[in-house]
């Protein structure tokens, strides 16, 4: 080795002797502290610490303001009957789970900073409630009153509001300017109420122009809700009477993502119903359908579980195959129709991401509920997937419909 090389073997040691001493320097003993600058370590048991305010926080006697959240009153669960006076600071107020039966505008007179407020599970009726007590409140964003004695939908509203929930209550009507003054709207829940189709006269949704859920479950509807806003992503109409989807109905509502209509009566549906560019998730088990129809290329969830099918032409369902636009849809339900017969091979090419075709039980007349199985899942899955599914294919076989439970509710993540 010539002298150049141990010229690089000593400068190479130098080198690293003095990284170790760069590393293994202690900072206090130079500065008395710590250094600017330390490696950042997630604790997730470390709460975020807001920064104290300079006053005192005020809150009401009867309810709890966490100093970690100084915006945030807590009243909920506390069997109160009346609403406490609300500090000028407060921007989220819960007073859910109580005995409150009216809300008076006295309580409200220095919330001017309120942006949510939830009094969900109380005995509040739409008389009780002071004529504008939260049209006053400019900055509202969130109002929950799921869960009341409401009989009449609680207008006027502030424009700011974005999410509304009126579920579980007794309101049977809307009136027509009740949802005009509502420009920034993006969610209303008024399932589970009195509505019928006569609340469709006036098109009481044809001005909320960035609404994009609705749930009008659980109401007393016979017919699709007509000029519904083109912004509506997530649409739910499940138990209701509604028997016919009009053709080109959904023409007009290209960017529906999600779609309940379960427990209704459905019989017959057109062809293209369906067509949606952006349609993931498609519920309508428990109607009465009798043949399947068109599948969009982005669907993936299909629930048509309790049902009068006897047969899935899976050439409707897809009539051509595309290569380079695959269809993306991944999971079929099919239980308690009338199938003697698993689902035909072809579905596989023209679904080649399909993982799962739940049978289940079909209701069979005249004969005990037949288990249906198809053998092609071979082919799309890894050996380790298709021995796992071989596993617990028992136990698939045995699902109960509240087994699914978990899967009928898309609401649940946004209300």
């Amino acid at each position: 080795m010539g002298i150049l090389g141990y010229l690089l073997i000593l400068h190479l040691l130098w080198t690293a002797l003095v990284f170790c001493q760069y590393e293994d320097y202690d900072f206090e003993d130079e500065y008395g502290g710590e250094p600017d600058h330390l490696p950042y370590y997630f604790n997730p048991n470390t709460q975020v610490e807001v920064p104290r305010f300079p006053f005192p926080v005020e809150c009401a006697k009867e309810c709890f303001c966490p100093p970690a959240f100084p915006l945030s009153m807590y009243c909920d669960h506390r069997k109160l009957k009346t609403i406490p006076n609300i500090p000028n600071h407060v921007q989220q107020l819960y007073l859910q789970n109580n005995n409150i039966e009216a809300v008076p505008a006295g309580p409200f007179t220095n919330a001017t900073f309120v942006r949510e407020i939830n009094l969900s599970y109380n005995n509040i009726k739409f008389h009780m409630i002071d004529h504008g007590v939260f049209a006053k409140l400019s900055n509202l964003v969130q109002l929950h009153l799921q869960h009341n004695e409401l009989e009449e939908f609680p207008f006027p509203l502030p424009s700011s509001l974005e999410r509304l929930l009126l579920g579980f209550n007794k309101i049977s009507g809307l009136p027509g300017n009740a949802l005009e003054e509502l420009p920034n709207m993006t969610m209303l829940d008024l399932c589970n109420n009195l509505l019928d189709d006569s609340v469709f006269k006036e098109k009481p949704f044809s001005s909320m122009k960035n609404l994009m859920q609705l749930n009008l479950g659980n109401n007393k509807l016979q017919t699709m809700p007509p000029d519904l806003p083109p912004s509506l992503q997530h649409l739910s109409l499940e138990n209701n009477s509604i028997s016919h989807i009009p053709e080109n109905y959904f023409n007009r509502l290209p960017q529906i993502i999600a779609l309940r209509m379960s427990h209704n009566n459905l019989q017959n549906i057109p062809y293209n119903t369906f067509n949606l560019p952006n349609l993931l998730e498609l519920h309508l088990g428990h109607n009465k359908l009798k043949q399947v129809f068109y599948i969009p290329r982005s669907l993936q969830h299909l629930y048509i579980e309790d049902n009068e099918i006897e047969n899935i032409n899976v050439t409707v369902m897809c009539p051509t195959l595309d290569p380079l636009n695959i269809k993306q849809l991944t999971y079929i339900r099919v239980d308690q129709n009338k199938l003697t017969s698993p689902i035909s091979s072809y579905a596989f090419f023209c679904f080649p991401l399909i993982r799962t075709i739940y049978y289940g039980e079909q209701n069979v007349t005249g004969s005990r509920p037949s288990q249906l199985r198809t053998p092609v899942f071979r082919r799309f899955l890894t050996p380790e997937e298709f021995q796992e599914a071989e596993d617990n294919h028992e136990t698939l076989n045995q699902e109960t419909e509240e087994d699914h439970e978990a899967e009928d509710s898309y609401f649940h993540p946004y209300y």
